[in-house]
């Protein structure tokens, strides 16, 4: 997997929006392969990103752990 995506749960404080959208681009040009896409393949790649955000934020508001969060 991409080592450049960091853990973001748990986490205090919780990621902020541009953390969590963040990992979601480097883990969409993992997978597709583009650091930067053409602009033929821009639009499927930002709605990917947009896409994988919206799902990560919920994933993490749904979690819940006994741990102790990370304290940055």
């Amino acid at each position: 997997m991409c080592r450049s995506i960091k853990t973001l749960f748990p986490l205090d404080p919780p990621p902020t929006e541009e953390e969590i959208r963040a990992a979601a681009v480097q883990f969409v040009r993992k997978i597709s392969g583009y650091n930067k896409p053409s602009r033929a393949n821009e639009p499927a790649f930002l709605q990917a990103v947009e896409d994988i955000t919206f799902t990560s934020t919920r994933l993490i508001g749904a979690l819940t752990t006994k741990a102790q969060p990370k304290v940055r």
